[in-house]
């Protein structure tokens, strides 16, 4: 059984820019988490810490990287395995961030724009030979996306609920299925129930 151990969240971008330090290079870092965890809130947080440390650092959000309309909604507005399987663009990831940034230095912080439908119209960006990219949202592991390091921000389903919004609750039952079955285990793993008093898994 894993223990815990109490953490800050500055504590934990600490931990983060720590093990960057020993990994030169442009690098790829999963935030993984539910929506109502905010993962992409906590990526920033983290990405300012590196930056502090001299490191280049920037973040992508994997709600910069939906599919339009029609595909995610193909079957219901409220569909829970169009929400894990065609909601997101992970093959767009793959391509326009993990392998643009391995392969050629450059990455596209944005594809499509979620709430006007269209595409977002992102510039190509170059990146720093000492980059590390944040990406940051729910159910990234498991997608064949070669990250450095992952982190999972663990909501339990009480949690969940809680912190989900109402009109949001039709994605609860296709994030409990996620975390049952998706076998990859992250680099570190962190209780989040309560943001403000997270706790760091010890294996």
């Amino acid at each position: 059984m894993p223990q815990f151990v109490p953490i800050t969240q500055d504590g934990l971008a600490d931990l983060l820019a720590d093990r960057v330090r020993a990994l030169p290079g442009r690098r790829l870092i999963a935030i993984d988490a539910a929506d109502a965890a905010q993962p992409a809130a906590f990526a920033r947080r983290a990405a300012e810490r590196l930056r502090g440390t001299g490191r280049s650092a920037e973040v992508v959000s994997l709600h910069d990287y939906v599919r339009p309309a029609s595909l995610r909604m193909e079957f219901g507005r409220e569909d829970e395995y169009s929400y894990r399987t065609a909601w997101f663009d992970y093959d767009a990831v793959r391509r326009e961030v993990v392998g643009a940034l391995r392969e050629q230095g450059r990455w596209l912080p944005a594809l499509w724009d979620e709430s006007a439908d269209r595409s977002a119209r992102a510039a190509v960006r170059a990146a720093p030979a000492d980059l590390v990219l944040f990406l940051a949202g729910p159910m990234l592991l498991g997608r064949d996306l070669a990250c450095d390091l992952t982190v999972r921000l663990d909501l339990s389903e009480a949690a969940l609920r809680r912190r989900t919004p109402p009109d949001e609750h039709w994605t609860i039952p296709a994030l409990l299925r996620y975390d049952r079955e998706n076998p990859e285990i992250p680099t570190f793993s962190v209780r989040w129930d309560h943001p403000d008093r997270p706790a760091l898994s010890r294996i």
